[in-house]
């Protein structure tokens, strides 16, 4: 008979299942990505209606089985995401950071990732500008994929003085000896996407940056992800096209 455990973990996705039922797919603390059958939750009465669904962050109470599908019994919240739930910008920032981070999960299985994510969305839901905290997460994941950026020194000779942009194509910073064509950016956002790189998110307090250094960044990132990271995900050419 399978074990009854309380694991932590959101839902990154749901499928339907037979009539009334749902397959979730639940990235957890401790377990990765796990599926649980969520039975009947379909059903106007059911008590699972409400907690079947996308974004469900808390503490699952399923009979788990270790290979194949779990049973989930009940869900205790730990917060549920009303504002970004309600709010089309959002949403759509949160589908894609689920989205990148199910990805990223699959190259390096860390609880980073997942620790991450929970912070990131957190602070999305709590008012803060989602594409910032996006780029922020974006930036950290880099490790995890394996295209790491050096934001020490510059990228092609290593001197970690005189740095003058901030260049896809080069791999990251240039010094003013290496430079030769590349774009330059603002010395705010080389001194930004510096910290961005270090800064634990769930410490911010406030994040008052210009749309200027945050569309340096933004456009920097997508740049640096397209030519390196060989992911291409629905949901951000989905944000691209919003933007836009």
């Amino acid at each position: 008979m399978p074990e009854i455990k309380k694991i932590e973990g959101i839902v990154i996705g749901d499928t339907n299942y037979s009539e009334s039922s749902k397959i979730l797919n639940i990235l957890t603390k401790d377990y990765g990505i796990i599926g649980v059958m969520s039975k009947g939750c379909r059903k106007v009465k059911s008590n699972l209606r409400t907690v079947s669904t996308k974004l469900i962050y808390g503490d699952f109470n399923v009979y788990y089985k270790d290979n194949g599908l779990s049973t989930l019994i009940s869900v205790d919240l730990k917060r549920y995401y009303k504002n970004i739930m309600t709010d089309i910008i959002k949403i759509s920032y949160a589908t894609y950071l689920i989205e990148l981070s199910q990805q990223t999960y699959k190259q390096n299985p860390s609880t980073e990732i997942y620790n991450l994510l929970i912070e990131g969305l957190n602070k999305i839901e709590d008012g803060f500008d989602p594409l910032i905290i996006t780029n922020i997460i974006e930036l950290k994941y880099l490790d995890y994929l394996g295209i790491g950026l050096n934001v020490d020194g510059c990228n092609i000779c290593g001197n970690q003085t005189e740095i003058v942009t901030l260049s896809s194509k080069s791999g990251g910073f240039v010094c003013r000896e290496c430079y030769t064509n590349e774009k330059i950016v603002s010395e705010k956002a080389i001194k930004v996407i510096r910290m961005f790189n270090y800064v634990d998110i769930s410490k911010i307090t406030k994040l008052d940056l210009s749309i200027q250094t945050v569309k340096e960044i933004s456009e920097f990132l997508d740049e640096y992800y397209d030519l390196y990271s060989g992911l291409y995900l629905k949901s951000k050419s989905f944000l691209k096209t919003f933007n836009n």
